[in-house]
């Protein structure tokens, strides 16, 4: 059962019926302002505030309905990452996500939601806290306040997430190993000296 907010595409209804007939229910929805239709193919039960009335879809649920449409893997990828795990209130115009699926985009609102092809190995642990910190860190670059950003990854990861993400380490530039390091080490009290750059 799905509540308000769920985002989904014809797919997850091929059990119940033909094509036609589910795009006709579909369409009998969409005209009694049960659903909303956000771009072709793609469909949410909105959220709605009683003074704002249908509220955006979250854009995470929106990029993972495209890739479950082709059965793919998503990780959210650069600024996004980085304003989900609060390194960053800054939230893109653009947001792109990491696929080993087909490229796909679309407008929601004045927003881009763009799925990216790439190999594998580019976006480990996908669908992980560990491997979405993983893209955050590298998003934030060599000459970003390294300090801050242990910190917070300290606070906002679980002990699996930060043991997951050592063994990322070998994923990740040379740059960004004492960083890691400083995030998945056990806790003394104290973040000790500032971690710097390499």
């Amino acid at each position: 059962m799905h509540g308000r907010g769920w985002v989904f595409t014809p797919k997850e209804f091929l059990d119940l019926g033909t094509p036609g007939a589910i795009r006709l229910a579909l369409l009998r929805l969409k005209r009694g302002q049960k659903i909303r239709r956000l771009a072709q193919g793609l469909y949410d039960y909105p959220r709605v505030h009683k003074t704002l009335g249908m509220l955006a879809p979250n854009p995470d649920d929106v990029a993972s309905a495209l890739a479950a449409k082709t059965g793919s893997r998503i990780q959210p990828s650069g600024a996004r990452a980085a304003n989900l795990l609060g390194l960053t209130q800054q939230v893109p115009a653009q947001l792109v996500y990491l696929t080993d699926g087909p490229a796909q985009q679309v407008m929601i609102g004045s927003q881009l939601i763009k799925l990216k092809p790439a190999r594998p190995s580019k976006f480990p642990a996908s669908g992980t806290r560990a491997g979405l910190a993983l893209q955050a860190i590298l998003a934030m670059g060599a000459e970003a306040d390294h300090d801050f950003i242990a910190r917070q990854l300290r606070r906002s990861l679980t002990a699996t997430d930060k043991s997951e993400l050592a063994t990322l380490t070998k994923h990740a530039p040379t740059w960004s190993h004492k960083l890691i390091e400083a995030i998945t080490r056990e806790p003394n009290g104290q973040m000790g000296k500032s971690i710097g750059k390499r």
